[in-house]
This record gives C-alpha cells, sequence and structure tokens, in this order.
C-alpha cells in the first residue's frame, strides 16, 4: 500500500472520529425553560401583549432553533423564535402583540426546540411541554335595551310596592286617584260599581303584585346556520355586558344546560367561556322554567313553533320574555352601514310577526331583526 494511500485512510479514519464525537458530544439537548406571559383570556379583534422568556443553557457551542407556534386562530405580531449560536447561560425575552381572531377556547401547545453542533452537521429536535390555554370571547357591542335590561333588583319575588307591575297576579281593586294609569282600569267591576254607586262613584284599579326582576336569563337557540350562531353569540354577549353594567346577574342557558346566575366575575366567565366554545347544534330547542322573576331574552334564528309555545309556558316564572329572531342569521351593528334585502322572513317568523299583540298581551315580547336592521331598534 502506498504512503498516499495510508495517510488518505488516516485522514478518513480522523474524520470519522471527529463527526463520531461531534455526533456523541451533542446528542443530550441543551437545557431550555419557555415561559409565556400572557392573560388567560382575550376578545376577538383585541390585541393583548405577550412575552416569552427563554432560559437557556448549553455546555457546548451549540446551533439553537426555538419555536413556539400559538393556535392557528391566534395571530402574533411576529413569530415566536429564538434563534442563534449559543454557550453557557443566557436568558432572552421576546415582547410581542398578540391577537385572537376568532372565539374559541384554544390549547397552547408546546414548543419546538431543534439544536446542531457550529457545523450544523447533525440537526435534532425535541418537543417541550409548555402547556397553556387561551379562552378567546365574542366581540360585543353597544345595545339599548331600557325596558329589557334595567328593572329594579330583588331576589325575584312578589312585593307589593316595588318592582315592575306583573298583569297576571291580581292582588285586589282600589277606588281610582289622581295620577293611576287607565291601563290599570278594572272595566267589569267599575262598571259594576258606578251601575250600583250612580254619579257619585268612581271607577276601580286593579291592584296587582310586582315582580322587581332579579336577574337575566339569555336563552339561545343554536339551530340556525352558521352565520346565524356568529351573530346570536355577539349579540347575547352584548346583552349580557349591558346587564353587567346595570347590576343585574346573567344568565346563560342552551338546550343543553344554563351556567350559574350571579354578579361576580365567575359567572361573568362562565357566560363568556359558554359562548366562546358554543357549537352549531341542530337539536329541538328545550327552554326551562326560568328562575322566578327573571328577564328572559330568547334569541332565534326560525323561531320554531314549538320554542314560541315553550317561552310562553317560561312567562308564568319569568316577570317579562322577549323572543328576538334573526331570519337573515345577521343584522346591523353599530357603525354598519344598511344592506339590501331580497328575500322575505321565513313562515315561522311571519307568523311569529302576526301573533305578536296576542303574545304581548301574554307579558312576551317580539322583535324581529331583519338583516338591514340596526340592533339599536331593541327597545
Amino acid at each position: 500500500m502506498s504512503a498516499g494511500l495510508v495517510s488518505a485512510f488516516a485522514w478518513l479514519l480522523f474524520l470519522a472520529a471527529l463527526v463520531a464525537l461531534i455526533w456523541w458530544l451533542y446528542r443530550e439537548p441543551p437545557r431550555v425553560r419557555l415561559t409565556r406571559d400572557l392573560r388567560p383570556a382575550g376578545m376577538v379583534g383585541q390585541p393583548q401583549p405577550l412575552t416569552v422568556t427563554a432560559e437557556i443553557e448549553t455546555r457546548l457551542p451549540t446551533r439553537l432553533v426555538l419555536e413556539d407556534p400559538p393556535p392557528r386562530a391566534v395571530v402574533p405580531g411576529r413569530p415566536v423564535v429564538f434563534g442563534g449560536l449559543w454557550q453557557g447561560r443566557h436568558t432572552a425575552h421576546l415582547d410581542l402583540s398578540l391577537q385572537p381572531n376568532r372565539r374559541g377556547v384554544y390549547r397552547w401547545e408546546g414548543a419546538v426546540l431543534r439544536w446542531a453542533d457550529p457545523l450544523g452537521l447533525f440537526w435534532r429536535a425535541l418537543p417541550l411541554d409548555v402547556p397553556a390555554g387561551l379562552e378567546v370571547y365574542p366581540q360585543t357591542h353597544g345595545v339599548i335595551l331600557p325596558e329589557l335590561l334595567r328593572p329594579l333588583l330583588s331576589e325575584g319575588q312578589l312585593s307589593r310596592s316595588l318592582g315592575l307591575s306583573d298583569p297576571i297576579s291580581l292582588r285586589g281593586a282600589r277606588p281610582y286617584v289622581p295620577g293611576d294609569a287607565p291601563g290599570q282600569i278594572h272595566w267589569r267591576l267599575s262598571a259594576r260599581s258606578l251601575s250600583v254607586g250612580g254619579a257619585g262613584a268612581v271607577p276601580m284599579i286593579r291592584e296587582t303584585e310586582r315582580t322587581a326582576a332579579s336577574s337575566v336569563t339569555i336563552y339561545l337557540d343554536t339551530g340556525g346556520n352558521a352565520t346565524y350562531l356568529e351573530s346570536a353569540v355577539r349579540l347575547a354577549a352584548s346583552l349580557a355586558a349591558q346587564a353587567w353594567a346595570d347590576g343585574l346577574p346573567v344568565s346563560l342557558a342552551t338546550a343543553h344546560g344554563q351556567t350559574p346566575p350571579g354578579r361576580a366575575a365567575e359567572a361573568h366567565r362562565a357566560i363568556l367561556r359558554a359562548l366562546a366554545e358554543l357549537e352549531h347544534d341542530p337539536a329541538p330547542p328545550a327552554l326551562r322554567p326560568p328562575r322566578p322573576g327573571t328577564n328572559l331574552l330568547v334569541v332565534t334564528q326560525f323561531a320554531p313553533p314549538e320554542l314560541v309555545a315553550q317561552a310562553l309556558r317560561a312567562r308564568a316564572t319569568a316577570s317579562r320574555v322577549a323572543i328576538i329572531a334573526l331570519p337573515e342569521g345577521f343584522y346591523l351593528e353599530p357603525g354598519e352601514k344598511p344592506r339590501k334585502q331580497w328575500a322575505g322572513a321565513p313562515d315561522t317568523v311571519r307568523q311569529l310577526e302576526k301573533q305578536a299583540g296576542v303574545l304581548a298581551e301574554r307579558g312576551v315580547l317580539v322583535f324581529v331583526l331583519r338583516g338591514n336592521q340596526s340592533v339599536l331598534r331593541l327597545g
């Protein structure tokens, strides 16, 4: 064997040993600790600050790339990536904004660590378990609902002096005094007293119990299309926000259950989380009897007859019931321009509009928001 071949073979052995040594030295991952500083919840379209901190410790010079991609519906201001040639102990911070683009409850999966020798010969990857969750709540908009969401507060019991007059709970009758509303006159009893007492008799006034609404219950019918569901979720969130601003406990109900009413932050978050997780469900509506004295707001797209019947039965315990129908599935939010409508309302909604007068007499209000009508028409 010639000296040249021996020399080449020796160099090959040296290079192979060097490569094997590099592979062996960099087989263990560097020590990396990743932390995220962000709010656990946010609202669609509202950026929030995010600080990602990476604590890196390496014994040898190491090429390192650390990627921490957020959920798809959450868009950071820039990619969450740390990279470069590292040696020793370092702490790096990345400050950026995070904008949620779709409601939901997301799990932020762990980051991915990739490392290699300085020459980049052998790259390895290791997932990092950095558990985190992010709740994205629907957007809200202003609403004007003085008749629906501004009753006097109590525990929802019948009161003889305070609250909203309940026409189905007649307590008695008394003579008319100046200032009484004409709508409170008991015409049959007044006619009888006038026939007996003659010209000196006075009309009789219906004296009813008064129900002071203690809470607001929002029932969301999930049987509409996808466009309706998103609009209904935003409307429900806006109604709830207005009720909280008025100091009223609020509860959200669907066919599958109801959140506990309350004024505390836990009750507030329970409704927002339920709205964030809400999905289309074609199951028949199931409106359970609400708590006594509550204002019940029923949001629906097609207002099926069974839901209207359930709303009428709910009036037995609720101080007031309102059915809000969105036939097109959407409505004009504050600031939006009017749209043309090329089709009429569904038959069920037309039937609901025909029954509006009769329903109002029984304490059930009807609001129909077409696609070219503003939500500010409510109330």
